[in-house]
């Protein structure tokens, strides 16, 4: 049927199929037609409209100024009112009452258009499901009749619902009405999925988020909408529609429907009906809360019968095997929450189930948690693969009973260094000074040793107990500190830069140069002979264009020296980058001749050491890139002392 006919069919409804049923049965003296919540209760006005605070106020200010956009573009999730605001919209833009002759965002009495466009049937204000109007021959006729002022209303209001279902040929068509529609032309679009919508089309609109409702506005709305039908509502059970809704105000409608449904049922002609949690949690197959802490806590003592025995009775009673993993899931992250956030991390939750967590979380350790949440969330996904979803919950809260009482690996190093101090049979102090010299020919002495004066400078002492860094130099311990206190600052000294080694160039030329310069230097070139003003280097395959030219002109500028840089026909030594990942590879050698971590490796032979770190990096801000343990000087890199 053609877009013109179907307008005039709908003008010629004086009113909408839904009166004329309620009407047509309330004349024969029956019930009238039911209508379920979520229209029942659609709000009429943007008073009504709760949750979108900031779409609110921008459009009161909109409508005031005068400054309405020819056309607007709603988003969000299902529920949140994205059709609601547009048929709000559409009547604000057509609001005409006793005094109001222009569009108006107050409309505390219903207009002479209003009631017909909420009820979808106003001749100027056309609604388009773009799911089932997809093609570019619906969008020509919708352009076509915008050249037709309005019948009736101030505008002709297009409402497109799920626009991002349009073709590409569609949105194309109406790009050059979208953008200079004429005076009496309005677009509202709506749509769950933005990021479909093209980029010309959003350039042309004023967009809106509608956001997510929250859980206290949900609990609150729903709460006055029970009172109305006359059924008492349990706090605990509007918290877990609330819940259940995620955000949605018509899902969260339409699950208290159901809930009132249920509850009348079981209602007598005395007893008016009431929704307790209980029936909440039946009706929608949910485990009760309390009894989830209940299974965490038995989880978290290691006790795999008593969490079976647990979550056979939960499902007994009606809760979905996922559904059990999932609430565990979401008991660890409100438990994560508060441990973090205090207070404000169980604000959606009851009074019990607050004060369950607050105990909870000053147990657990947020390293258990988070291990936990790990397992939790792969035994999800292994559970919508199982056969048997019971089998494999109940395998899952197995594994996770059994790696409860696992240390954590800051406990576990813990106990090994602990076990490792009982098993020696010297002093520590002792096993420091007996370590090669060759190994660590920069390191000071440690104060421990014989005829050490605890309070000479340089002593462990008075360097908080770790090993002392000190100078290549003849001599060491205090005379080497205070040769290097004494030392000019050749870094801070810009003036006269004289680099002494190819690392130096590297170093010089991409602090001027930038990152780039610098990573081609470490990674491209390989030095062959270096001296002060004379550098000779062979270029890997891959180096840039020109690298050695850009390096005689960059070191030319920054010196001030006329820098001999030649291309050698020589291999070359390593380059930069593979120097310092064999430096790296050594370390990693070195650590794992350490008796701790032998020991580790011992307990895990599956794990592996992927990077070193120092135990205190505050300490020593130069020990990111080449780490020390400052605690056990066979940790010690000699690199870093050096340095």
């Amino acid at each position: 049927m053609p877009l013109t006919a179907r307008l005039s069919k709908i003008h010629g409804m004086s009113k909408s199929p839904e009166q004329t049923t309620e009407q047509t049965t309330g004349q024969a003296g029956e019930r009238p037609a039911y209508r379920v919540l979520a229209r029942k209760y659609r709000p009429a006005n943007f008073d009504e409209l709760i949750g979108q605070r900031a779409m609110v106020q921008t459009l009161q200010n909109a409508f005031r100024l005068g400054r309405i956009a020819q056309g607007f573009m709603l988003t969000g999730v299902r529920g949140v009112g994205k059709t609601t605001t547009a048929r709000i919209l559409a009547r604000a833009l057509n609001y005409e009452a006793e005094g109001v002759d222009g569009p108006s965002i107050d409309m505390p009495t219903p207009g002479a258009h209003c009631q017909a466009i909420m009820e979808s049937r106003h001749v100027d204000v056309l609604e388009m499901d773009a799911a089932s109007h997809t093609g570019v021959d619906d969008i020509r006729e919708i352009i076509e009749s915008t050249r037709y002022k309005p019948i009736s209303a101030r505008y002709k209001v297009y409402i497109i619902d799920e626009v991002h279902m349009l073709s590409k040929s569609a949105f194309n068509a109406l790009l050059k009405t979208l953008e200079e529609p004429p005076e009496h032309v309005k677009f509202i679009f709506a749509t769950t999925e933005i990021n479909k919508v093209p980029v010309t089309v959003l350039s042309r609109c004023q967009r809106f988020d509608l956001k997510r409702v929250e859980m206290e506005l949900l609990v609150k709305h729903f709460d006055g909408i029970a009172k109305k039908e006359g059924v008492h509502m349990d706090d605990d059970a509007l918290t877990l529609i609330a819940r259940a809704a995620e955000g949605s105000v018509r899902d969260g409608l339409s699950i208290l429907d159901q809930a009132i449904t249920h509850a009348a049922s079981l209602a007598s002609a005395e007893k008016a009906a009431s929704v307790s949690a209980g029936d909440v949690r039946a009706m929608l197959g949910l485990a009760d809360r309390l009894r989830i802490f209940d299974l965490l806590d038995e989880l978290m003592k290691g006790d795999a019968a008593a969490a079976l025995g647990h979550c056979g009775g939960l499902h007994e009673d009606g809760a979905e095997p996922s559904r059990i993993l999932t609430d565990l899931a979401e008991t660890c992250h409100v438990l994560t929450r508060r441990k973090v956030l205090g207070d404000e991390g169980g604000r959606a939750l009851s009074q019990g189930e607050r004060e369950r967590a607050a105990q909870m979380a000053e147990k657990l350790a947020m390293p258990v948690l988070s291990r936990c949440w790990q397992m939790l969330v792969k035994g999800i996904e292994e559970c919508s693969r199982a056969p048997s979803q019971i089998a494999a919950v109940e395998m899952i809260l197995v594994r996770i009973a059994y790696a409860a009482d696992l240390p954590t690996p800051e406990e576990l190093a813990r106990l090994l260094q602990q076990k490792q101090g009982q098993n020696q049979s010297q002093p520590q102090n002792q096993t420091q000074s007996q370590t090669p010299s060759q190994n660590h020919p920069a390191q000071a002495p440690t104060g421990a040793g014989a005829g050490a004066n605890p309070n000479a400078p340089g002593s462990d002492h008075e360097n908080g107990g770790g090993p002392v860094h000190a100078p290549m130099m003849s001599g060491g311990g205090p005379q080497a500190l205070q040769a290097l206190a004494n030392a000019p600052d050749e870094a801070h000294d810009d003036s006269v830069p004289s680099p002494a080694s190819f690392e130096d160039v590297a170093e010089l030329v991409g602090k001027h140069s930038g990152l780039m310069m610098k990573l081609a230097l470490e990674e491209n070139v390989r030095p062959v002979s270096f001296a002060p003003g004379s550098l000779e280097i062979s270029l890997t395959a891959d180096a840039p264009k020109g690298l050695a030219n850009d390096l005689k002109r960059v070191l030319h500028e920054v010196t001030g020296v006329n820098w001999m840089v030649a291309l050698s026909q020589q291999t070359g030594g390593e380059t930069l980058a593979e120097r310092r990942e064999r430096r790296r590879e050594e370390d990693l050698a070195q650590v794992r001749q350490h008796p701790l971590v032998k020991a580790a490796l011992k307990l895990f032979p599956d794990a592996r050491i992927t990077d070193i770190r120092p135990l205190d990096p505050e300490s020593d801000p130069a020990s990111t890139n080449n780490p020390t343990f400052t605690n056990n000087p066979t940790f010690t890199n000699n690199r870093e002392k050096k340095q």
